[in-house]
C-alpha cells in the first residue's frame, strides 16, 4: 500500500478544540441563542443546551483551537526518528498565525503533504474556518474552496479516508488502528472528550499539547503500518518544544 509514498515528506497533524466559553452562560446572548438551536438538531431527548455545551468545541463556530501539533518523520543515522512541534495556548489568533507560517514554510517543497486521522472531515476544515473567523488569509494548502476531491488526496493526506478502501460509511478511531495494528495507544493519560475540562478546570495547556503530540506520532507510526515498514522507537521519538 502506497508503495510511492515517502514518509519523510509528510507533515503529521492533529489539533485539540475547546467551546469558546467554560459555560453556555457566559456566552454572548446571540451565540446563546444560536448554540440553543444547534442542539434541537444534536441533542438527544432531555438533554438540554446547557448540559451538551461541552460538545461545542467540535464545531468551528462554537470552539476554539487550543492546541496544534505538528510533527515529522527524519532520519537518524540508518533508522528513521520522529520529531513533534506544539503551537499552544488561549491566544487562538496566535496560535493559527505561527502555525501558518510554519505550514507555508513546509509547503513550499512541491512534494510535501499533510496528514490528519479524519483530516478531511475534521482537522483541515475546522482550521481553516478558525483562521477566516480570525482574520489570517488561508495557507495556499488550506485554501481550497472549488478544488476536486482526487486534487486533494494528492497534498491532504487521511488515515480514515485510507483505511477505509472507498467504504464510505465506515468510521475507524485513531485509538482502534493503532490497538489492531499494535501501536502503543496515545489515549493513555486523557482523550479528546476530556480536552475542555483539563483546558478550562487546570489550564494545563502542556498536557493538552502532549496529548496532542502523541496523537501525530500515532498518525505516523499509521502509515509506516499501511506501508509495511518498521515502526519508529520510542526513543527516536523528540518533542521540539511548546511555541504559545
Amino acid at each position: 500500500m502506497l508503495p510511492k509514498l515517502m514518509p519523510e515528506h509528510i507533515l503529521f497533524i492533529d489539533i485539540e478544540t475547546v467551546p469558546q466559553y467554560q459555560d453556555l452562560t457566559d456566552a454572548p446572548a446571540n451565540i446563546q441563542k444560536l448554540w440553543t438551536k444547534k442542539a434541537v438538531q444534536i441533542g438527544k431527548e432531555g438533554e438540554t443546551p446547557e448540559n451538551i455545551y461541552n460538545r461545542a468545541g467540535i464545531y468551528a463556530e462554537f470552539g476554539k483551537i487550543v492546541c496544534i501539533s505538528a510533527g515529522k518523520i527524519f532520519r537518524k543515522g540508518k533508522e528513521r526518528a520522529y520529531r513533534v512541534k506544539s503551537y499552544a495556548g488561549d491566544d487562538e489568533k496566535v496560535i493559527l498565525e505561527q502555525f501558518s507560517t510554519m505550514l507555508t514554510g513546509f509547503m513550499a517543497n512541491p512534494v510535501h503533504k499533510i496528514c490528519a486521522h479524519n483530516g478531511q472531515e475534521f482537522d483541515f476544515p475546522y482550521i481553516a474556518r478558525r483562521m477566516l473567523i480570525n482574520g489570517i488569509p488561508l495557507p495556499p494548502i488550506l485554501d481550497i474552496a472549488g478544488s476536486k476531491p482526487w486534487e486533494l488526496k494528492e497534498v491532504m493526506l487521511d488515515t480514515l479516508q485510507l483505511w477505509k478502501f472507498g467504504d464510505y460509511k465506515h468510521y475507524t478511531s485513531l485509538e482502534l488502528l493503532c490497538a489492531i495494528f499494535n501501536i502503543p495507544t496515545p489515549k493513555d493519560d486523557i482523550d479528546g472528550s476530556q480536552v475542555g475540562s483539563v483546558y478550562y478546570n487546570e489550564f494545563d495547556i502542556q498536557r493538552i499539547a502532549r496529548y496532542c503530540e502523541k496523537d501525530t506520532f500515532a498518525i505516523a507510526q499509521i502509515i509506516l503500518r499501511f506501508k509495511g515498514e518498521p515502526l519508529i522507537s520510542q526513543e527516536n521519538y523528540e518533542i521540539a518544544g511548546l511555541e504559545e
